[in-house]
């Protein structure tokens, strides 16, 4: 079916059809719920380049995707990604990807946003003074990022957790049951929830008047691997550390396997707290020690980021320009009170 054979169907003109599909304000409720039902049971498709010839967009979000040899992918964008095509789907918006090498994210964004294929940007892996933030303040495009840019001037649109806040409650919860030996797992040192997650634990700790000592901190890809290579380090240390905070469930994984190959109790002898960025195949209450965890969903934070990008294409607005959601702190068995001497 065709955009003519739509409006003879509902007996509309052919450009009231198309400006109830493409959120135009004039056109009243009634009618554009008529069209959307109409849509729903034709299986109408809109023509993406008579669309874009009419209204100027076209109908997508553009993003880059960092690759290189070695460059290796990450389960948690994928979990975000998911929420951002979730909140497409429903739109008829599409995604473009432009795959581009991480040391030239900057000319490809700009090549993204000149091509004409997309009405928005988005950007995730934010980093410490990041520097893709002053090429996309100097477009007249759509943009919002995920996460911040922790030195840099907060200025710009964003979504974001409270890092800090979360690493914080985190800290201060293991320091009431009277741990005061920590270690940290943590993303890659130069990307920002990174900064800002450490930031926290050293912030509670130093309230104490304790601090966290280097050996007790590990950055890097936030895999399994490296959280089985990370807490086997931890467990070597003269003075082991008692509680242990992860920036991620994939980290603790590995971490809880270095935990049971050493015959320790987790809960018990170790007291563990990792973020949980609600991954549907690694559920903290599933483990054989239930998590305690920091929670919030990176799904719901990529269809947020889609409903203000697409809200803002098609002027539905207005959105906040800025939103950082609290964590949730959940607790279960993997904390525990110290081990006695």
């Amino acid at each position: 079916m065709n955009l003519k054979q739509l409006s003879e169907l509902l007996g509309l003109s052919q450009t009231t059809v198309s400006r109830a599909l493409n959120g135009y304000p004039e056109v009243n409720e009634a009618t554009r719920e008529r069209v959307l039902q109409a849509v729903k049971e034709t299986g109408y498709r809109p023509n993406k380049a008579a669309q874009r010839l009419a209204t100027g967009k076209a109908g997508s979000i553009g993003l880059v995707m960092p690759t290189a040899p070695g460059h290796q992918s990450d389960v948690h964008f994928g979990e975000f990604l998911a929420g951002l095509g979730e909140e497409a789907v429903r739109h008829d918006f599409h995604f473009v990807i432009m795959p581009a090498d991480p040391d030239d994210e900057v000319a490809a964004l700009r090549r993204l946003a000149i091509s004409g294929n997309v009405d928005a940007l988005f950007v995730a892996y934010m980093r410490g003074h990041d520097p893709r933030l002053a090429m996309l303040k100097s477009l007249s495009m759509p943009y919002v990022v995920h996460g911040r840019s922790f030195g840099s001037e907060p200025d710009y649109p964003y979504l974001d957790i409270d890092n800090e806040g979360a690493f914080y409650d985190a800290t201060r919860l293991l320091l009431q049951l009277g741990h005061t030996r920590f270690a940290l797992m943590n993303g890659p040192m130069h990307l920002d929830f990174a900064i800002r997650r450490k930031n926290g634990v050293i912030s509670a700790l130093a309230e104490r008047g304790l601090a966290l000592d280097e050996g007790c901190m590990s950055h890097a890809l936030m895999t399994d691997e490296q959280g089985l290579l990370a807490m086997e380090h931890f467990l070597r240390l003269p003075e082991r550390p008692t509680a242990i905070l992860c920036s991620s469930t994939v980290l603790a994984l590995g971490a809880i396997r270095a935990v049971n190959q050493a015959g320790l109790r987790l809960g018990e002898d170790i007291s563990l707290i990792a973020h949980d960025d609600v991954l549907p195949l690694l559920k903290p209450e599933s483990f054989s020690v239930p998590l305690t965890t920091t929670r919030s969903s990176l799904r719901a934070a990529g269809v947020r980021i889609a409903q203000r990008l697409i809200g803002t294409v098609k002027q539905a607005g207005p959105f906040p320009d800025q939103e950082l959601w609290k964590t949730e702190l959940i607790v279960r068995a993997s904390t525990g009170p110290v081990p006695q001497a």
